[in-house]
């Protein structure tokens, strides 16, 4: 069962002011390179006007195409008429978020067969985990990989076979990386195929604590190793409010899965109907009179949505790049102040750890998304005219999926929470705001997530002990010598330095310093994903180190305030003997071995972090440049 058209109800609140004018600036701000996409993409989609795509191929292509295929499948292809589906998988057997999407090209192509269609693997993507690479060399792939994954999808796609597409993705950049190919085939229907989380464990917060009773030296190795597999024990995403679950709270959202699907459990039969009810509604789009692509649904209406539930929900702050990147491939320009003026204005309406100690699982028992759509609507908060895949207008999401009797249906969520302490109504919301900042100073442009910060920690001011990778802090740490008010300052960790590797080895023992009494905060141009917790942490710094940012110039005991209420990051140096000073040389090794020398082209090209740190350089540009050059139609290629 489709979701019902709920588009009939009485009229929405007038959207908030702020939220208005955001979108407008995003707006005015991408009118070029927004229009230059959507007429890339409508040129594209005009010329599979006499759908199939593969129609236009000649008999030696098409014979190519279908080779493989057999039965049912190979007589619809070589037809002039059914649906080409594509697909496009993460899936390997080594992580717990990918191992379920093994047999679900099976269930795919036979929900296809069944409406019609013919629906085959693409190609795959790879997808790393950050959770067995953190501290290790590997994790300065790991930001990379999410551009290889938007590449990677872009030549699974290139065969030009395809009317439209299913992409099996959960993770941190897997996610982001597919949404950025997909848009590159902006004018093909798509939707994104969520796993669904892992079952509740052990619970984050006796994790947290275990966590730091062991960077306390409190526990050893075994009881540390006996709670982290208690957490992290089966199929599925890991439970916490990270960046693999703010990708799938942002693709219900920004409808890019059907309402609902995102925190449904693998093995949950609900999960097969929800896969096969997308695959059915994806053909349906592309047999339909009227067939639209992702490229429209991904919107700057879309975006802000985005925006708004990831601030409402205390979600990852890696999507301070990733949005800014999957937009940027849509033609849209989003900015960190964009994230900063929201965050003013949109309430905190849940609390998922880190931010809490509840797992996404309580927030879906609670309501999920569905009620977080309504309660965001409602209050002006998110645009309700948007086109999703489940139909014109974010109303739909309102709902829940169901089975009833074995069959799929869409039900109006609740009008309250199940559990205030989890998820709240915008009403009654947690905080007034958002939770994230953007600072700016004398060391540049950060972002700081502060959710989770007590009121007492918004503003610190302490002596800085610089480092240029986590093992030197935790050598410190280890002996004593950061038992003090201290600014703890990690550089060397850019994008164009390592790859901007997570640091979440640093979070244990920063909330042991706190709990200590001290005033404790980090300033670093790497990343930590939302998981600072307590600690203030202005991140994603900008201009990095290596590329001679203010940051490089900072030496043991300058003093430097991190100041979350006025949006300040300064060094309280002498303005003349500070601007005297040269930048400090590398230390950090270039990055050789693990892979590492592999990207060194992409650590010479990858952007700043406020601009979505990136390697395809001014996304926007490149669309109003290949727009300026004449585009041929397949006859004149003949």
């Amino acid at each position: 069962m489709a979701p019902t058209d709920t588009t009939a109800v009485p009229t929405p609140p007038t959207l908030h002011p702020v939220v208005a004018d955001v979108t407008a600036r995003v707006t005015d701000r991408s009118r070029a390179s927004r229009a230059a996409y959507l007429q890339r993409i409508s040129r594209a989609a005009s010329e599979l006007s006499l759908r199939p795509a593969r129609t236009d191929l000649g008999c030696s292509n098409l014979a190519h195409a279908v080779a493989a295929c057999g039965g049912s499948d190979r007589a619809t292809m070589a037809a002039d008429t059914g649906v080409s589906l594509g697909i496009i998988t993460s899936y390997n057997d080594m992580l717990s978020a990918h191992a379920p999407f093994e047999h679900y090209p099976q269930q795919i192509k036979a929900t296809a067969r069944e409406v019609g269609a013919v629906a085959r693997v693409a190609g795959g993507v790879p997808a790393m985990c950050d959770g067995i690479t953190q501290g290790r060399a590997g994790m300065e792939l790991s930001l990379f990989s999410r551009d290889v994954i938007a590449m990677s999808a872009a030549i699974a796609l290139s065969h030009d076979v395809f009317d439209g597409v299913l992409m099996l993705g959960v993770c941190d950049k897997i996610v982001p990386g597919l949404v950025a190919g997909a848009l590159a085939f902006g004018h093909l229907p798509t939707a994104l195929v969520p796993a669904g989380p892992m079952a509740s464990g052990r619970s984050n917060a006796e994790k947290a604590e275990t966590r730091k009773a062991y960077a306390a030296g409190e526990v050893g190795r075994d009881e540390l190793l006996e709670s982290e597999v208690a957490s992290y024990h089966s199929p599925g995403t890991c439970t916490f409010y990270g960046t693999a679950n703010s990708n799938q709270m942002l693709m219900d959202v920004m409808g890019l899965h059907l309402p609902g699907a995102a925190f449904v459990h693998p093995d949950d039969p609900l999960r097969d109907a929800l896969t096969a009810a997308t695959t059915a509604r994806v053909a349906e789009v592309a047999a339909s009179d009227a067939p639209y692509g992702i490229g429209r649904v991904v919107d700057e209406k879309a975006v802000v949505n985005g925006v708004v539930a990831l601030l409402a929900t205390g979600g990852s702050t890696n999507h301070t790049m990733h949005l800014i990147s999957m937009a940027a491939a849509a033609g849209i320009d989003l900015t960190w102040e964009d994230f900063d003026d929201l965050s003013t204005a949109v309430p905190s309406v849940a609390r998922i750890y880190p931010n809490g100690s509840a797992d996404v699982n309580h927030f879906h028992a609670a309501g999920g998304t569905a009620f977080l759509v309504r309660t965001l609507l409602d209050h002006g908060l998110l645009h309700e005219d948007v086109l999703t895949l489940a139909g014109p207008g974010l109303r739909r999401y309102t709902q829940r999926p169901v089975l009833v009797d074995g069959r799929l249906e869409f039900v109006d969520a609740a009008t309250e929470s199940g559990d205030s302490d989890v998820l709240r109504p915008a009403d009654d919301p947690f905080t007034v705001d958002g939770g994230l900042r953007v600072l700016g100073g004398t060391l540049g442009h950060a972002v700081i997530k502060v959710s989770a910060v007590a009121a007492e920690h918004r503003v610190v001011e302490a002596p800085a002990r610089v480092f240029t990778d986590q093992v030197g802090f935790l050598q410190a740490f280890s002996r004593r010598e950061l038992d003090r008010d201290v600014v703890v300052v990690i550089r060397e960790q850019g994008p164009s330095a390592n790859g901007m590797p997570e640091l979440h080895a640093l979070t244990p023992s920063l909330g042991v310093l706190q709990k200590r009494g001290y005033a404790v905060a980090l300033v670093t141009d790497g990343r930590m994903s939302g998981a600072s917790g307590a600690i203030p942490a202005a991140i994603h710094v900008t201009p990095e180190s290596v590329h001679a940012g203010p940051i490089s110039k900072l030496q043991d005991g300058d003093v430097v305030r991190v100041d979350s209420l006025t949006g300040r990051l300064d060094v309280l140096v002498d303005e003349e003997e500070f601007a005297a000073r040269l930048p400090s040389p590398r230390v950090s090794e270039e990055g050789i071995g693990t892979g590492r020398e592999l990207f060194a082209a992409m650590r010479g090209v990858v952007g700043r972090a406020d601009e979505g740190a990136h390697v395809f350089g001014n996304l926007g540009r490149l669309w109003e440049n290949a727009t300026a050059a004449p585009i041929l139609t397949p006859e004149e290629t003949r």
